[in-house]
């Protein structure tokens, strides 16, 4: 008899329907096509004593599992459940009332036949809906992300035995629903951390919010325990909101990495990555021999922050140049590419020499002659001018610590941050795909950066004086055209373009060392 049912794999960040096909014939076997990986062909000896457990046979004929299309290489161990469901109903142990075709059925067996959570549930769930299945069945603990889909059943089962009687007919199980709007909104602001909470470093909070305004990246250069990680931390909590479009998009590649975890649902507030200096390359952008999303993209549509960014081997961050500039990764294998989105604001700090006292207003630099250029060679030109923004921190002098003033808080920058993207958004509204000043193309920034005359002889002696290249010359129109938004200016005026490029630390011939 045969019995057929379907499942699903995720490359990239999209789901692809796999049909899976059990016959039980003459024979003594169990063959398993379909290029199945090992994790899947283990699926016998999970299946069998899942069985066993609920007093149900592995059948003592031949039985062949086929995974269609055969062509497309299958991975993971979420394939137990419709296997198990299919060798029962083609042995005749399981006498369906509901037809196993109507479900996409996925989920990991444990030995005892509980489930375990799997990953990639959110596309799997919005591939089936839109294929118009009926229902989604899987592991209870990933109920909440896949019920994020409206008008989809989304059918939480425990263990084997939950999903045998679900199809018999002889337990009822309500499908999980959750109100995905009222989930987003009563938690999209929430930030445990608040710029509120820092005392003094003025510029650098103007700084920041500038970068926050335009989507610009930056670099904070101080010494240690200038707060430039406690800084950087805060970045999230001034952006603008994430609208539900971006928090579906972000949840759809932490639910591919497996990040959500038990229980969770809907992203709603924006991301804050901070990866260790010792990441390898695979681990920054995504790979592997099955790619999966890196820290690039689990950081989309929020923050990525590299602490102490000259320690990170010179590869890895060459390999965020192409990324950078495109907004998107691709990882290409022999037979197929796979696309990750990386739509992120890259936040860096470093000190500005290896002991940490480079430009210290107290401290002397005992760095040998040489050693602060051999430093920030660690760092390629290319890559510092990606970045747009360079901010020079100082220490935070005892009066400032000690004051009881308080200071700005997040929502009061965010406010502002707001509606300078506003004026951008209605500036981008025919461009597709740009949202804020930092996407602009080079010929765009021609177009809408013009300057006076009086503007232009500023630019052009910076120009000149800091050795800078067209990249950073677009990069301080860009980020003067940023600080235009947040005075409300329609014009770009000298004082916008004076602040902008002293914005330009990294360039300055005093930090040749």
């Amino acid at each position: 008899m045969l019995s057929k049912t379907f499942g699903s794999a995720v490359y990239g960040v999209n789901a692809t329907i796999i049909t899976i096909e059990v016959t039980v014939g003459q024979g003594m076997r169990f063959f398993m096509v379909g290029l199945p990986d090992s994790a899947v062909k283990e699926s016998e000896q999970r299946v069998e004593a899942s069985l066993k457990y609920f007093n149900y046979r592995m059948p003592r004929q031949k039985v062949v599992v086929n995974l269609a299309p055969a062509d497309i290489r299958k991975e993971g161990s979420a394939y137990d459940l419709p296997i198990a469901l299919c060798v029962l109903q083609a042995s005749d142990q399981l006498v369906a009332q509901k037809n196993l075709e109507d479900y996409i059925i996925m989920g990991e067996l444990s030995l005892d036949g509980n489930l375990r959570p799997i990953k990639g549930v959110l596309p799997i769930a919005i591939e089936a809906r839109k294929l118009g299945y009926k229902g989604f069945i899987l592991p209870a603990a990933n109920a909440h992300e896949a019920a994020i889909v409206n008008n989809l059943d989304v059918i939480p089962v425990e263990n084997l035995k939950d999903a045998i009687e679900f199809f018999e007919g002889t337990k009822d199980i309500t499908p999980v629903t959750i109100d995905t709007r009222d989930i987003f909104l009563s938690t999209h602001n929430e930030y445990d951390a608040d710029f509120e909470h820092v005392q003094g470093q003025e510029n650098i909070k103007r700084a920041l919010e500038i970068s926050a305004a335009g989507g610009h990246n930056a670099i904070m250069i101080g010494p240690p325990g200038s707060g430039k990680t406690m800084l950087a931390k805060r970045i999230p909590s001034i952006l603008p909101p994430l609208t539900l479009h971006e928090a579906l998009e972000t949840t759809k590649i932490h639910s591919v990495a497996g990040k959500l975890g038990a229980k969770a649902a809907l992203i709603s507030r924006r991301p804050f990555r901070a990866p260790h200096h010792t990441v390898s390359d695979a681990a920054l952008v995504g790979g592997g021999s099955f790619p999966q999303p890196g820290e690039i993209s689990l950081a989309h549509n929020g923050v990525l922050f590299l602490d102490e960014l000259p320690e990170f081997k010179r590869t890895v961050l060459e390999v965020m140049r192409q990324p950078l500039e495109e907004r998107r990764v691709t990882i290409s294998r022999t037979k197929w590419a796979i696309e990750f989105p990386a739509n992120f604001m890259l936040i860096a700090s470093m000190n500005p020499c290896p002991c940490g006292y480079y430009n210290h207003p107290e401290k002397e630099c005992v760095c040998p002659p040489g050693a602060v250029q051999r430093y920030l060679n660690k760092i390629s030109g290319p890559l510092l001018d990606r970045i747009d923004l360079h901010v020079e921190v100082t220490p935070v002098s005892f009066d400032q610590i000690a004051s009881t003033r308080k200071s700005e808080n997040s929502t009061a920058i965010r406010e502002r941050v707001i509606k300078a993207r506003e004026i951008q958004t209605e500036r981008f509204k025919e461009n597709t795909g740009i949202y804020c000043n930092a996407m602009m193309p080079s010929q765009m920034v021609k177009e809408i950066c013009d300057i006076n005359p009086a503007g232009k002889i500023l630019l052009k002696t910076a120009m000149e004086r800091l050795g800078l290249s067209a990249r950073a010359y677009d990069r301080i129109l860009k980020v003067s055209r940023t600080i235009a938004d947040l005075a409300a200016s329609p014009d770009i005026k000298i004082e916008h373009l004076a602040e902008a490029i002293q914005y330009r630390s990294l360039d300055r011939e005093s930090w040749a060392g």
